[in-house]
């Protein structure tokens, strides 16, 4: 659509398309598309560039084809009025009602919506995330609540990673339009994405009250159930999604991912198998096969890897994807200078299109030391919630939290639960609101009382009820608390806390080869890796002086050589009793959803423990960011 006759707004993108605009006017259709398809290299996403393609190809007359890019501009871009136009009259046209009764219902939604809220959605869908919120809350603040401009705050929150922000507001709007479904459907997701999987299973379920048979709401609910760890249940709802539609190949991954957590792991290679002849899904399919420990590629499989990754058509996901598992199978075949190329490759790929800062993680960091000292705690002794239930464990990823995690959960007087995300959550309700505005916290941990203190532990341990059963303790395996060591001394003094910590080139290499489904931006760059470790041994060092004997450090190195007297010392640190189960944890049935799943369904043993040393050429950035001499020895033998 054209700014001037669609809205009175100027939309960035829109500029660019002009040329393409003046040749399509004028009737020069071929060189328009030509013009596009050039213009797409910079704007790939562009469901503007779509909406011009297809007006081009619809005066040519080719309907069909004008169709398919009517249908991928509002996937892209769903705030355009003139291609949901379109796509009612084609639609009509080919006597296909259902179709173009949605498409209808679209443009009468957008129809209604104030001019600066439509063009502040289409430039959120375009990208311009602050062209967009500007309009937004101008509009908001002129006219006051609006439950479309709410929603749309939320959406930009979404775009900014800003999850609290976006969880809230969408209540908002429920709180006032509770059978605004779509919302509803919006907030589920975040609250996944919070890992607050409950709470979003009670949407999901809400919204299947209201029509059992919405495929979209299905899948919600599925991945509710999978977020829960309730994998039979999402298999259940994902083989029968496949079943209406067998060439979605995101559904396939899904099922697959399901099944491999579930402790399928033949169906769950056979069903990423069927996902790699899918285009759309080979990348994310072979590296989903690559993850499992016990499948090795054949040379058909990495020649086909090799040329998808190098095919220009292939989105930078699917080559990062590609590239990640290459470096797996190259890695099983001993062919590691290939191996590494693929490695490296990979995650300058997925580094690129992170928004991370290491010097704000470092800040960050050494904030908490500013903060937290003795002299808090001292002043505090005696604040918080008395109660003993929670076993944290901290450290990196890759560090063998996952190892200690089922070792404990094997012992009888503990459950095992999830990546619990309710001490992040507590802490991000602290959180500066204001743009530019220093920090509240950890500032601010001076200024609570010693009853707000207590109610903050309270309310961890109701919000984490849900996820236990009957035992007296359970764990907390969120890595990233290693963070809130002094938030958690504060607010429950009596919790247990275990550091998983490996060797530092060990854990970081491990963590170079890892593509996180989310999280880890620290990861995909050698330097910034090695730079990241040294913060967080500067900020577990902080927490020994500061607190003594609060936290136990268990090397990951000394678990595998001396496994049975490592046990006993958690144990005892814990105050527990020895269980020789604890020793067989391999044994104890539970979901593991970390992509450590396999090596704790084994006994025991040193795979991986040198693991690096064959990249070792290739590893000079990551050397010097942690300060260590050639071969990995000095800080880090001091440091881990």
């Amino acid at each position: 659509m054209h700014a001037s006759t669609e809205n009175p707004f100027e939309h960035p993108v829109e500029t660019a398309l002009d040329p393409a605009r003046r040749l399509r006017l004028a009737g020069a259709y071929d060189a328009a598309l030509a013009a596009l398809t050039q213009l797409q290299q910079t704007h790939p996403n562009s469901g503007l560039l779509w909406q011009e393609r297809a007006l081009c190809l619809r005066a040519q007359g080719d309907s069909a084809a004008a169709e398919v890019a009517f249908r991928q501009a509002v996937a892209l871009n769903d705030a355009l009025p003139e291609s949901w136009r379109a796509l009612n009259e084609l639609h009509r046209a080919a006597a296909q009602a259902a179709e173009a009764d949605l498409a209808a219902a679209c443009l009468k939604k957008l129809q209604a919506l104030p001019a600066e809220l439509l063009h502040g959605s289409s430039l959120l869908n375009e990208g311009e995330v602050d062209a967009a919120e500007a309009i937004v809350r101008k509009y908001l603040s002129s006219r006051g609540p609006h439950i479309e401009g709410m929603r749309l705050l939320a959406q930009i929150a979404i775009k900014r990673e800003i999850l609290d922000d976006a969880e809230l507001l969408l209540e908002e709007v429920l709180d006032r339009a509770p059978d605004y479904h779509d919302a509803r459907c919006e907030l589920s997701l975040v609250l996944q994405h919070r890992r607050r999987h409950l709470p979003a299973l009670m949407h999901a379920r809400h919204l299947l009250r209201i029509d059992p048979r919405h495929l979209g709401w299905q899948r919600l609910y599925a991945e509710a159930c999978e977020g829960l760890g309730e994998y039979g249940e999402a298999v259940r709802i994902y083989r029968g999604l496949l079943a209406g539609n067998p060439s979605d190949v995101q559904l396939q991954l899904q099922l697959a991912h399901a099944l491999r957590n579930g402790g399928d792991t033949s169906a769950a290679i056979d069903t990423f198998r069927a996902a790699t002849d899918q285009p759309a899904g080979a990348g994310g399919a072979f590296l989903g096969l690559a993850n499992i420990r016990k499948h090795r590629f054949q040379d058909g499989d990495i020649e086909r890897m090799r040329r998808l990754e190098a095919d220009p058509e292939s989105s930078p996901a699917d080559r990062y994807h590609l590239c990640f598992a290459l470096g797996k199978a190259l890695e099983d075949r001993k062919e590691y200078q290939e191996s590494f190329r693929y490695y490296a490759r990979g995650n300058a790929l997925k580094r690129a299109e992170l928004n991370y800062s290491p010097e704000t993680a470092e800040r960050n960091m050494r904030l908490q030391a500013t903060v937290c000292t003795a002299e808090l705690f001292a002043s505090r002794r005696g604040a918080g919630c008395p109660r003993r239930d929670p076993i944290f464990i901290v450290g990196l990823p890759r560090s063998g939290s996952t190892l200690i995690e089922q070792i404990l959960a094997s012992h009888s007087q503990i459950d095992g639960t999830l990546e619990l995300p309710e001490i992040p959550r507590l802490v991000q309700q602290f959180r500066t609101r204001v743009k530019d505005a220093p920090p509240r916290y950890p500032a601010i941990l001076h200024e609570l009382t010693d009853d707000e203190l207590r109610r903050l532990g309270e309310i961890y341990l109701e919000e984490t009820q849900v996820y236990r059963r009957n035992a007296p303790f359970f764990i907390d395996k969120m890595p990233g608390n290693f963070h809130e060591v002094g938030f958690i001394h504060l607010i429950l003094p009596n919790a247990r806390i275990i550091e998983a910590r490996r060797e530092a080139m060990a854990c970081c290499f491990g963590n170079f080869k890892q593509l996180f489904v989310n999280g880890q931006k620290f990861t995909y760059d050698l330097a910034e890796m090695g730079r990241y470790y040294r913060n967080y041994i500067e900020l577990m060092d902080h927490w020994d002086r500061i607190l003594p004997g609060k936290v136990l450090r268990v090397q990951h190195e000394d678990m595998v050589l001396d496994f049975e007297n490592t046990v006993r010392r958690i144990l005892e640190f814990c105050g527990l009793p020895f269980e020789a189960a604890c020793l067989e944890f391999h044994k104890t049935e539970r979901v593991v959803r970390t992509m450590s799943a396999d090596q704790v369904r084994r006994p025991i043993n040193r795979d991986g423990l040198e693991q690096w040393r064959n990249y070792e050429p290739w590893l000079q950035p990551l050397e010097a960011a942690l300060g260590l001499t050639p071969g990995g020895t000095g800080v880090s033998s001091a440091s881990s």
